[in-house]
């Protein structure tokens, strides 16, 4: 699976900022409703929820089962948790700051 096709985009946390419960208004909603509608399948990392789905998709709890089964790992912000997946991660976060 390429990083410029994949069939499965993982979300890693709808909040904007470290250490926020705030994704309402996030940024990435944008970014979901466009690979929604490029019929991508979606994947949610977001440990503040307690649900199984956020608007529709699949919410999951197990971190390493959400780093394997992402093809591309979408994150506000660069984590070092995410560093041992690093290659398929894409965010804006260039300076690894909020």
């Amino acid at each position: 699976m390429s990083f410029l096709n994949p069939e499965t985009v993982g979300i890693y946390r709808l909040t904007m900022k470290t250490d926020s419960d705030n994704f309402r208004q996030s940024a990435i909603q944008d970014v979901i409703e466009r690979l929604k509608a490029a019929d991508i399948n979606v994947v949610i990392y977001e440990p503040v929820l307690e649900e199984d789905e956020f608007d529709g998709l699949r919410v999951v709890k197990d971190f390493a089962e959400f780093k394997q089964e992402s093809d591309v790992i979408v994150a506000n912000r660069l984590n070092p948790d995410l560093e041992d997946v690093r290659e398929k991660v894409y965010t804006r976060d260039l300076f690894s700051r909020d």
